[in-house]
């Protein structure tokens, strides 16, 4: 009885795709099997690595090097809406189109009003703190965090709000994971911003 034939592309195999070449890095004359983007600008170009070189490449990665914190706060929005523009609810995407006007809807059971209610004392709620840097008055409201704020309370913060919203906690819900994921990048900013803050009082 014939056996069949595994084709399947077991984990750390080469890549069937990749150049008969040695490896990239200087003075190694291993077969370049694995690929690694070149930079962050240029994701389609690549190094061409053997095993050990590209899992050493792959560790010192890192992505957002040279970034500030509001780049990195900006890159992780695009991301979230995967790099598509979005408007408000009712804003005119196009100059002369009719917006959306709650006031002239017929609302007899005053549901718009209800709504416009609760938006309202949820912005109250979330309001930025005082004396906060202008970067970080969003990512500090979203996380209902005071000024000044220490990064071990930040920390303990997000690890509450992440253990509540998580979709996991919550049958799966997509809100909870979208307020996840504003979490996430309001906590980057934070973290980031104390981070350096602290360098620059050590230095």
């Amino acid at each position: 009885m014939m056996k069949r034939r595994n084709t399947r592309h077991r984990a750390f195999d080469p890549d069937p795709d990749a150049p008969q070449r040695c490896c990239d890095m200087p003075n190694c004359e291993k077969p370049a099997g694995y690929r690694a983007p070149r930079s962050r600008e240029t994701l389609n170009q690549y190094y061409w690595f053997c095993l050990e070189h590209v899992r050493e490449y792959n560790a010192r990665w890192d992505y957002y090097k040279g970034m500030s914190p509001g780049q990195i706060e900006a890159h992780l929005r695009a991301d979230i809406a995967w790099d598509r523009p979005s408007w408000a609810f009712g804003q005119s995407v196009k100059p002369g189109r009719h917006t959306f006007d709650e006031e002239e809807v017929l609302d007899p059971l005053d549901i718009l009003g209800k709504n416009r209610r609760s938006r309202a004392e949820r912005a109250k709620s979330r309001a930025a703190p005082p004396g906060a840097p202008e970067a970080l008055r969003e990512p500090l409201a979203t996380l209902g965090l005071p000024w000044p704020v220490k990064l071990e309370d930040a920390k303990a913060r997000y690890r509450s709000l992440a253990r509540k919203h998580h979709p996991d906690a919550n049958n799966g819900d997509r809100r909870s994971e979208e307020r996840l994921k504003s979490i996430n990048v309001a906590f980057t900013v934070v973290r980031a911003h104390l981070m350096s803050e602290g360098l620059e009082k050590a230095g």
